[in-house]
Order: C-alpha cells, then structure tokens, then sequence
C-alpha cells in the first residue's frame, strides 16, 4: 500500500511540475510579445492554456508556440455559450460591492454596465435609469475611463467611486456638474483590466448574466425584450 502511494505522489509531483514548465514557457513566449502581466490558468480546449493579460483572454498552446486571441465558443448545446465570458464571471462577481447599483424595484434581469461619464450614450442611458428599473431591470455600473487610467476622467471617475454617496455623486457627474476631487484606496484599475479582458473597445457596454456583452446602447424598451428572449432562450 505505501508503495502504491509513492507511485501516485510521484505522479502527481510530476504533472505538476510539468504544468509549472508548460507556464513558464508561454510566459517567456508572452514577454516577447510585450505581455508581462498575465494570469494562466487551464483551458477547455486540449494542449492548450488559457491566459488573462492586459491585451485581453488569449489561448496559447503548451509549448508557448502559437496562441489564438478573441472568444471561444461552445456549440454542443442547442445554443452557443461564450466560454471566455463566463470564465471571467467570477472576477465581475469580484467588484459586486465596487458596483454603483441602481436596483429595479421588482427585478428580474441584472446587467453589468462599463461606463464613461464622458460617453454621450452613456449619459443617455441613464437619464433613462427610472425607464429601465421601472421595466425590471436593475443596473450596475463599473468604470471604463476610455482614455485609459493616467488619464483626467479616470481620476474624476475614482472621486465618485470615493464619495460617500456614490449613487448622488454619479447623477451629479451624468448631468454635467462639477466633480469634487475625493481620494482612496479603491482601485478602479481591476474595472479597466476587466473591461479589456471582455475585448470592451468603447462605451456603454452591456454585460448580460448569461455572459453576453452588448456594445453600445439599448433603449429600454429594445433592452428588455432582449433580456426576456435570452431567459426564455437559458430556461428551454
């Protein structure tokens, strides 16, 4: 018995130092592309990695030499399931309590909306706040400063998330009004990396629960039937 126990340990040591080898090969491939902050995990697709960076979700082969970038999709179902988007579900869930919430009073969808007080559509969207909550639809928004994070509206952006009323400060930013530079310790940097780990380009960009991202703007109306075909469509 103690023997057959040595074998198994020695073959669980080495797979895993296999995997270690096979991450620190794409890494050296990855820091040739200029990608230095990257997070391996495993992946759906046999003799490949899946790897989180700062240009986005990348599949990369074992031995680092060849990698493919964009969603990946599983068709096996009767509908097809953005595999890349569900993987990073778990890292929105994450930012729920960085979230600035505006909750329908009888829900029955949530979406996930990456904003830019400078975004036009996005001031439009949620001068419309009480039509959507009214339809059942509850909002949450994560900042997506689209000039970047060293830029003037990411810090304008961060003194919202600071204020003590978060939800007063943003109507307040939405219509145009001074905002009052607040500074602390939250870091809307993991708001940015994930809206570029979604392959966000511009804003709004809605995030649905089923891990479907919408770019740009949907009235209420138009967004609710959406919403309803796709639960209808998840419940089947």
């Amino acid at each position: 018995m103690k023997k057959t126990f040595a074998i198994v340990a020695l073959l669980a040591a080495t797979v895993t130092g296999v995997a270690q080898a096979d991450d620190a090969t794409i890494q050296q491939s990855l820091r040739k592309l200029g990608l230095q902050q990257t997070e391996i995990q495993p992946s759906p697709l046999p003799g490949m990695k899946t790897v989180l960076s700062e240009s986005g979700v990348l599949y990369v082969t074992e031995d680092g030499k060849h990698f493919i970038q964009g969603p990946l999709y599983d068709v096996s179902g009767a509908h097809p399931v953005n595999v890349t988007n569900q993987l990073l579900q778990k890292k929105v869930d994450a930012l729920s309590k960085e979230m600035i919430v505006y909750k329908a009073p009888k829900e029955q969808h949530v979406i996930t909306v990456f904003t830019d007080i400078t975004c036009g559509y996005c001031r439009k969207l949620h001068q419309e706040m009480a039509d959507y909550n009214a339809l059942g639809i509850t909002v949450r928004y994560l900042a997506f400063p689209r000039e970047g994070m060293n830029g003037q509206v990411a810090k304008e952006m961060k003194s919202i998330w600071c204020a003590a009323d978060r939800n007063k400060a943003f109507d307040a930013a939405m219509k145009g009004d001074e905002i009052s530079p607040i500074d602390c310790k939250i870091n809307l940097d993991q708001h940015y990396q994930l809206g570029i780990l979604f392959g966000i380009q511009g804003t709004p960009a809605m995030l649905l629960e089923n891990g479907m991202m919408i770019p740009g703007y949907q009235g209420p109306q138009e967004l609710k039937q959406l919403l309803d075909k796709q639960k209808a469509v998840a419940n089947q």
